[in-house]
């Protein structure tokens, strides 16, 4: 990652003191019931619901198990993740991201308020995927964001896109169950997904860090779309904030599951039932860490708002309407440039 630089160190002396840790797990759901369709018992349908609605309130995190993502898939991408970022910085460069191109490999270096010790590599789900050309109310201009293909490795494009299918049946599958856990109908959240969602996908590459008591791999935040499905490799570092006591979790990796979290989105739609979790990723002195998120995203038309079953006279709404789109957008305008604001986040939208 370079050298570096002196003021950053400076800065980062004056963060808030970062422990202590507590060092517990957060649930563990085995999905069996609804993947494997020998099992037709409605009460394990029953009970599976019950489990995910409680992740989902208590903690806003949870593991799934018997998910349904083939393992040789994943392996395979996890493969081909290390084999890009080992390359030269300049081969990795040859695919960089910018101002307008938001998808490919970028760097901490390539942004001017994101200090975070880490590369990516982005990948939209759905090629050509449609989003504002700015975060403008008034302007109605759609642009076109399109995948780069890196000539290495071989098949990289190709094995990313059959993970992304794959993953994406298991991000429908959770947010059916999420619905059946607010009493809403199992296919409730589809209609903001089913033409033109704006979901990417993520490659993460964590270097060892020789100030590890000083840098992040990524600060605290919370996702601003609807579910982000993590695979992550045998290197702890991901933290969740648990929300019962407001204590750092570090979340043990168990082997070929996934990690869920709610995002922003289904805290509006649930009027706050569930909640979007403080999280944050550490970096290590010895070892380097690979994770593969998948943000799930609706359209970019899609109005953003309190579920209409789930609000009445006793229980009125708490959030006023966004467009999705445009909340996205003026997020990722602010990876490029230092504002004098705040950047976004759902509590603006949060009614008094």
């Amino acid at each position: 990652m370079g050298e570096v630089d002196p003021a950053f160190i400076q800065e980062l002396e004056h963060r808030p003191e970062l422990y202590p840790i507590e060092s517990e797990g957060i649930p563990v759901i085995d999905l069996s019931p609804i993947i494997h369709k020998t099992i037709e018992d409605p009460s394990a349908i029953e009970g599976l619901v019950k489990e995910i609605g409680s992740a989902c309130k208590e903690w806003g995190f949870f593991q799934v198990i018997n998910h349904g993502v083939p393992l040789s898939l994943r392996q395979k991408l996890e493969e081909v993740s290390r084999m890009f970022f080992a390359q030269s910085l300049e081969d990795k460069r040859k695919v960089s991201r910018n101002e307008t191109s938001a998808t490919g490999y970028y760097d901490t270096e390539h942004t001017k308020n994101v200090r975070d010790w880490k590369e990516v590599f982005d990948f939209v789900a759905k090629e050509p995927t449609f989003l504002p050309v700015n975060s403008d109310e008034h302007d109605e201009q759609v642009t076109q964001w399109t995948n780069p293909s890196p000539q290495y490795p071989p098949n990289f494009s190709v094995i990313i896109q059959e993970y992304i299918e794959e993953v994406e049946k298991l991000a429908y599958k959770l947010l059916e169950l999420i619905a059946l856990s607010l009493g809403l109908e199992a296919k409730r959240f589809e209609e903001f997904f089913i033409k033109d969602q704006t979901s990417f996908i993520r490659l993460n590459h964590y270097p060892s860090c020789p100030y590890p008591h000083l840098a992040l791999g990524v600060g605290r935040h919370k996702d601003p779309g609807a579910l982000t499905i993590l695979a992550q490799d045998e290197v702890e570092g991901l933290e969740v904030k648990h929300k019962a006591d407001q204590k750092w979790i570090r979340v043990k990796p168990t082997q070929d599951a996934y990690i869920i979290n709610v995002g922003d989105i289904i805290q509006v739609w649930s009027n706050d039932v569930y909640e979007s979790v403080e999280h944050r990723v550490m970096v290590n002195s010895e070892k380097e860490r690979f994770s593969i998120p998948f943000f799930f995203f609706p359209a970019h038309d899609s109005e953003i708002k309190p579920l209409e079953e789930l609000i009445n006279e006793q229980n009125l709404a708490k959030y006023r309407p966004y467009k999705w789109g445009k909340f996205l957008i003026h997020r990722r305008d602010t990876n490029f440039q230092k504002l004098n604001v705040e950047n976004l986040q759902i509590y603006h939208y949060k009614i008094a």
